[in-house]
């Protein structure tokens, strides 16, 4: 089905939905579209939310994010050695057998923004699981950050000040997301806003742990 600007969008309850409501919900990727009419299908349309198992069929049709230029999957993503905002150390080789989840973002790009709730929902999912580590790299100054952060919680570990990182690897488009093993290698890796790429970080560390717990089981 084509959807324009002028495709009429309604509730339930029959209320009519801006064109740019009804957009920022299905990109939410927790809504959907279905005709209000069996007989003239391309009428108008009634707005839902998704179930969980909606959501779930949905995510499985979608193709698995194209990777960035940055980095190859099963090498090395390299050192990374520095602090957060809040001065806890950070060092990649340190964190040997841990899965590291990191963020390359800044304030002012819209997709960044936009991907954190679905971000912030991973570090809630494997809060209590301590072989789980997410990092985010911010270009911004700590001051900036802070004051975002005030409205805009970012459940990472934020890295302020990190314009040098992100140029040292080469990375030229945010957001760019990076699943890490526990040896140190990208696993996983994507730039730009998708609403599969937290699906697909999710996967791969569910499937990072199962390997892991199957690595040191008594044959």
């Amino acid at each position: 089905m084509k959807l324009t600007e002028k495709t009429v969008v309604k509730d339930v309850n029959g209320t009519v939905y801006p064109y740019n409501i009804w957009m920022q919900l299905i990109q939410t990727g927790n809504f959907g579209l279905k005709p209000s009419s069996i007989t003239n299908p391309k009428d108008e349309f009634i707005i839902y939310e998704l179930t969980e198992k909606e959501k779930e069929a949905r995510f499985e049709k979608l193709p698995k994010p194209t990777e960035s230029p940055y980095f190859v999957t099963g090498q090395p993503f390299g050192k990374l050695k520095t602090t957060d905002i809040e001065r806890n150390k950070i060092n990649l080789q340190e964190m040997k057998g841990k899965v590291v989840v990191i963020n390359f973002w800044f304030i002012n790009c819209p997709p960044c923004r936009k991907e954190i709730p679905e971000l912030n929902k991973l570090v809630e999912k494997y809060k209590d699981n301590k072989d789980v580590v997410f990092v985010a790299i911010a270009l911004d100054d700590k001051y900036d950050l802070k004051e975002f952060l005030k409205t805009t919680p970012f459940n990472y570990s934020i890295v302020d000040s990190g314009s040098w990182i992100a140029s040292q690897m080469g990375i030229k488009g945010f957001p760019t997301n990076v699943v890490v093993d526990q040896e140190g290698n990208v696993q996983f890796h994507a730039d730009g806003y998708s609403l599969a790429i937290p699906r697909w970080i999710d996967k791969t560390i569910a499937a990072l742990l199962d390997k892991n717990i199957s690595n040191i089981q008594p044959k």
